[in-house]
């Protein structure tokens, strides 16, 4: 994959530490919202991706490829794809404990994913630097080491958590996020 200078990380940037009171190596990621269209447990149709931290500073996840995430007959929709990308990558930079939102996603798509299949997904930070965050991930078929189907690279940028409350639904966030301050 050819990533553009947006999701290169720049010369000085940081690679990112485990943090004190972050998931530990091996926690289960719940979801970030219940009706999280990648991750909540509540969306009738979402992914519903199940993330894992192996070592607390990357993610893994799964995701099986259902009747309604096709595009093709019979095969996965590329934006669901890139969708799961976003959102193993969104769960990675939750290790970092501070809110972030995407900045821009690069998503190289290499091989068909058919209905049915199940997508190994992996995400890591190559670099920090200020308050962006430069990562990467990939979608395995059928299992950890199988033939990769898609990868993706991103610029994530922090925000506060005002960001959420004045451009989304601030009760929504003081209901399902009791540790974040939100002054909407």
């Amino acid at each position: 994959m050819t990533r553009s200078t947006v999701t290169t990380p720049p010369p000085g940037a940081t690679l990112p530490e485990a943090r004190p009171g972050a998931p530990a190596p091996g926690a289960r990621l719940g979801p970030h919202y219940s009706r999280c269209f990648g991750c909540g447990d509540r969306h009738p149709t979402g992914l519903h991706l199940n993330a894992v931290t192996p070592d607390g500073i990357t993610v893994t996840a799964e995701f099986t490829v259902g009747e309604a995430h096709q595009g093709a007959p019979g095969l996965a929709h590329g934006g669901v794809l890139a969708a799961a990308m976003d959102e193993v990558i969104g769960m990675s930079v939750w290790l970092f404990q501070r809110p972030y939102v995407t900045g821009r996603l690069e998503t190289d798509y290499l091989a068909p994913v058919p209905l049915g299949t199940t997508l190994h997904l992996r995400a890591w930070c190559t670099g920090m630097s200020g308050r962006k965050a430069y990562l990467e991930a990939e979608g395995r078929i059928g299992s950890e080491d199988g033939p990769v189907a898609v990868r993706a690279a991103a610029l994530f940028i922090e925000v506060g958590m005002e960001h959420f409350a004045k451009h989304g639904d601030a009760q929504a966030i003081i209901d399902e996020h009791h540790d974040y301050e939100v002054n909407p």
